[in-house]
């Protein structure tokens, strides 16, 4: 396949690439102190102040980094007496780390700069029903107190961390780190160097598909996933979102079927079992080895299904209940599984689990283009060997969290499925006359959730619902979208994962699946779209968060990777390997 290349004498994007991150400036949507030409040239001052300060290590000291004297004298070891050896002494290293430093810098500043459009939402409503605001105060409807609001839009504009505190809240629940939004990092993309496209419109038929298919998530939480091809509720899903207009998930000859629901149109997602095998297999942990079998919920169990709850959740009161959990552990089964897995796990969790189990099968599955592949003399350790790859594993996940936090809060402050339930609940019973697309209003999923509930509400799988930060891009499809792409990069995406499972309806085993080979390559990207939907079935995010933060963090793992591309000694001919979108990219 052909795609974006990289070229890495001058670490210069095509045109593609350059056309994707040239997004519209005129009607850009952020919120920040500073334009994005002006943080862009920052950026890159952050840089060159660190470059500085290293290369003019240990006299900087007596400027603004003072070192204590035992430190100084340390670093200021005679020239005249040193051992090392090398093609380049001391004075000469330090010149080419610094050029290696400001050549990283000037390659992030001269990228085209990225437009910030949003969806219009907060300029076209004047109540802010399609903008998020969980945390504040709200009326009896669930509108956002529009003086909080405008003091929470006045902080995100300043960025004075003064402002932050004098947010007005409904509650005792805090907001998420907005402040992250405003981060610089020392390697890869400013997370404000970054674009992301905008998220459906609340009224839109877009959005009505989207919100249609998390009804139909939280409906068929407990299904497992081995039954989807016979259950009625995942026949009846669907086939109900084959009928909207705008519906963007995956389809089969035109229509949404149980083998393309809930997944996503990327390589390897729609092969095999639902679950990707990194979720399942044993994890190789040191001298030990960690099963895959988790704490689970007990089924049937859902919150936020009175209004009155829902309310109190959105001024930012304490959930009033408590997940119960079932006593066995189990393998990851069905939706409510996977969203309290998804619920409890840390931010690099999932990816460094899959980078251990790919480590544990040896040389064989390392990417091709490995350096030390076919060395008679060598193997890889530092470079290119197990502590380069975890490393790169777990350092990408903050600054794919900082990319999603600045579109979160600068940028799009999309509202959460749980406050748009709250506004079909208030459509549908009269209490309100808000524009939402009669396709949902219309549909099986909003009946199916009546039916069961007595609400319009969408029920949930967290007693607290959302987190207190807004939902587009996705945090988790962000960070597993640079995660797995770190992966790609490092072992071969061809190779053929050995004696693949799928979990029993029950999670209580594992058996032998027996269909199509599963790749190293489709088994991440399903790990990644896994991570991305998975929240969707705990009722907290939309598929666009997902699919649109997978690309997000796709980028950001890129430009790591190009960043440090001029570091290695190594005769390296570069990384190559499989976009989400199907294309290939050398770096």
């Amino acid at each position: 396949m052909s795609g974006d290349i990289l070229l890495p004498e001058k670490k210069e994007v095509n045109q593609g690439a350059a056309a994707d991150l040239q997004l519209n400036m005129e009607e850009p949507c952020e919120l920040e102190p500073v334009s994005v030409r002006k943080r862009c040239q920052k950026e890159c001052q952050v840089h060159l102040n660190a470059a500085e300060f290293e290369k003019n290590l240990p006299h900087v000291f007596s400027n603004k980094k003072r070192a204590c004297q035992g430190d100084t004298a340390d670093l200021n070891l005679n020239l005249g007496d040193s051992c090392d050896i090398g093609p380049e002494n001391t004075r000469q290293r330090r010149q080419s780390a610094y050029q290696v430093r400001l050549n990283a810098a000037g390659f992030e500043r001269d990228l085209p700069l990225p437009g910030h459009p949003c969806n219009g939402d907060e300029l076209l409503y004047v109540n802010k029903i399609g903008n998020y605001s969980k945390a504040l105060p709200h009326n009896h409807l669930g509108e956002v107190n529009l003086n909080a609001y405008q003091a929470y839009i006045e902080t995100l504009t300043t960025g004075d961390p003064a402002d932050f505190a004098t947010i007005p809240l409904g509650g005792v629940v805090k907001l998420t780190n907005p402040q992250a939004a405003y981060a610089y990092e020392m390697a890869g993309p400013d997370s404000h160097h970054l674009g992301t496209v905008p998220p459906p419109a609340f009224s839109s038929a877009w959005e009505a598909g989207e919100m249609a298919e998390v009804y139909w998530q939280a409906l068929t939480r407990d299904v497992p996933f081995t039954d989807y091809d016979t259950n009625p509720l995942t026949l009846a899903a669907a086939s109900d979102l084959s009928g909207f207009s705008d519906f963007r998930g995956p389809k089969a000859g035109g229509l949404v079927t149980p083998g393309t629901l809930f997944r996503m149109d990327i390589p390897g997602d729609l092969v095999g079992p639902y679950v990707s095998q990194f979720l399942w297999k044993n994890i190789p942990y040191g001298a030990t080895s960690i099963t895959q079998r988790y704490q689970v919920p007990v089924a049937g169990v859902d919150y936020m299904t009175t209004y009155a709850e829902w309310l109190n959740i959105q001024n930012g009161l304490p959930p009033a209940a408590a997940i119960q959990y079932e006593g066995t552990p189990r393998y990851i089964r069905n939706g409510r599984d996977m969203g309290e897995y998804l619920h409890k796990d840390f931010s690099c969790e999932a990816t460094l689990s899959a980078c251990l189990i790919l480590l544990g099968l040896g040389v064989n599955a390392l990417a091709p283009t490995n350096p030390y592949l076919h060395s008679d003399t060598q193997v890889g350790f530092s470079t290119f060997g197990a502590p380069h790859i975890l490393d790169f594993v777990i350092r990408v996940s903050r600054v794919a969290l900082e990319a999603a936090w600045f579109q979160k809060f600068l940028v799009h402050r999309r509202l959460r499925p749980e406050e748009f339930g709250g506004s079909v609940q208030n459509r549908l019973t009269g209490a309100a006359c808000y524009p939402i697309n009669p396709e949902l209003l219309n549909s099986q999923a909003v009946s199916e959730v009546f039916n069961k509930y007595g609400v319009y509400l969408l029920p949930q799988a967290y007693p607290e619902g959302c987190p207190t930060h807004p939902a587009y891009p996705s945090g988790h499809a962000t960070y597993i979208g640079a995660g797995v792409t770190m992966l790609k990069a490092f072992f071969k995406e061809s190779f053929v994962l050995p004696n693949p499972v799928v979990a029993g309806p029950d999670g209580l085993s594992l058996l032998p699946y027996e269909g199509p080979p599963l790749t190293v390559g489709g088994e991440l990207n399903k790990l990644a779209v896994n991570i991305a939907m998975g929240r969707d079935f705990a009722g907290i995010h939309w598929r666009t968060d997902g699919s649109e933060g997978l690309k997000l963090g796709e980028t950001v793992a890129i430009r790591i990777l190009q960043d440090y591309r001029d570091t290695y000694n190594e005769d390296f001919i570069g990384f190559s390997f499989t976009k989400f979108d199907g294309t290939t990219i050398i770096i």
